[in-house]
């Protein structure tokens, strides 16, 4: 295996450098986006009954098919174990409930923990923001009756984990990315798992977390993306169940990788009432066909496990590839999608996010919906919302208050006016 070095926020092989990465405007290539609105046969999609039925179906199966992968449904066996709860979390402005979700039904085998937190004085069911974390429940917030992960985890600081254990010294260390106490006092529940609960981040021969309760995937079977997204859906059978929680207004959103995650999701289960894709560049929002920061080849020779065999093609090749990211934005329609861009991840390709906002919009149109309203990338710090919504904010790759502050707004405007009908 080539020795690999961390430069500018990418992974690249020893013996590249920065200059095979394009973040020149002037240099990305020229492409033709596949129409949104066109069957592959050509013939024009004109109504909404004909992207439901035929064109959406057909987008459906190509990112199966030739990006993320098959995934295999709620498996028969599957149970929901309440381990811990308490009505007075967080000094009473919670509720919390940390629930195991046993995905063969043993308590032994692949399973994730769920930690929810909910208004403490809510009256009746509560919307939710439902996410995927990537360093253990524990690290959310300083809370010390946050189980501790079972999963294999990579720490990032001195002591953080011990022979990839998680430790006591991890609790909290993530809790700036979460504005949990804001999102309590707006009205609104979390729920976030571990996403190595259910696939360890490595190319591990699929061989770990729920892979082992099936078949090695063939070339259009599951990547890990594909699998964590997998795993948001079955939180999201168990919402269904919880009286507290409004299931019929579950945002799923997701930072990074785990933003490519929550766009697939929402893509693949229509279950989920919002998608918010934070910062998700290649293989996310940003159009793959610019090839900007980040590309198609890069991000399968740095993570061969996140999507399946078949993506291999498009290496160098973009343009041959059937779809690209706005169709994965589109398949959300008529719901409500949220992107965010942040002015320094180049990588992740900022431009390229918006652009996919945009040439998803006439599929909302074609619903008479508006899409996303800016005409042309807004400027730092501008939200524009429509029934996309998209802004670019100062700094780096990350989660901001300023993130969640707009998926707040973003969430009241269509959870708000849902009540209202």
């Amino acid at each position: 295996m080539k020795s690999m070095v961390i430069l500018a926020g990418a992974v690249l092989c020893a013996g590249s450098s920065a200059a095979q990465f394009n973040y020149d405007e002037a240099k990305v290539p020229k492409y033709t986006l596949p129409p949104a609105l066109k069957m592959a046969d050509g013939k024009p999609v004109k109504t909404v009954k004909a992207w439901e039925m035929q064109r959406r179906p057909e987008v459906l199966e190509l990112f199966k098919r030739e990006v993320f992968g098959r995934s295999p449904g709620r498996p028969k066996r599957m149970s929901f174990h309440l381990v811990e709860e308490s009505p007075k979390a967080l000094g009473g402005l919670a509720h919390r409930r940390q629930v195991e979700v046993r995905f063969s039904g043993k308590a032994d085998g692949p399973r994730m923990t769920m930690l929810i937190y909910r208004p403490a004085k809510a009256r009746g069911a509560v919307p939710t923001f439902l996410t995927l974390n990537f360093r253990g429940n524990h690290t959310v917030h300083a809370d010390p009756a946050i189980r501790l992960p079972h999963s294999w985890v990579r720490g990032r600081t001195k002591g953080e984990t011990v022979n990839n254990r998680a430790t006591e010294k991890g609790r909290g260390v993530a809790a700036n990315r979460w504005a949990i106490e804001t999102i309590l006092k707006r009205g609104y529940a979390l729920a976030t798992i571990y996403y190595g609960d259910i696939d360890p981040d490595f190319h591990d021969d699929w061989k770990n977390g729920v892979h082992a309760l099936y078949p090695k995937p063939k070339p259009d079977g599951w990547g890990s993306v594909a699998t964590w997204a997998w795993g948001l859906s079955r939180a999201l059978d168990y919402l269904e169940t919880d009286r507290a929680i409004d299931h019929t207004r579950v945002a799923v959103m997701g930072h990074s990788r785990l933003g490519k995650t929550s766009l697939w999701a929402g893509a693949a289960d229509q279950r989920f009432a919002i998608v918010i894709s934070n910062n998700s560049g290649c293989g996310g929002a940003a159009l793959s066909r610019r090839a900007f920061g980040e590309t198609v080849k890069r991000i399968n020779t740095s993570f061969p496990h996140w999507f399946n065999d078949n993506f291999l093609k498009y290496n160098d090749n973009e343009n041959a590839c059937p779809v690209d990211q706005h169709l994965l934005v589109a398949l959300a329609a008529p719901r409500p999608v949220y992107i965010a861009s942040a002015v320094e991840d180049r990588w992740a390709d900022p431009r390229g996010e918006f652009l996919s906002g945009k040439h998803a919009s006439p599929v909302y149109e074609l619903y008479g919906l508006p899409g996303l309203p800016a005409s042309k990338q807004p400027a730092v710090n501008t939200p524009s919302m429509g029934t996309i919504g998209y802004h670019v904010r100062t700094g780096k790759h990350d989660v901001t208050n300023y993130d969640w502050a707009q998926y707040l707004t973003f969430a009241d405007k269509h959870f708000k006016t849902k009540n209202k009908k």
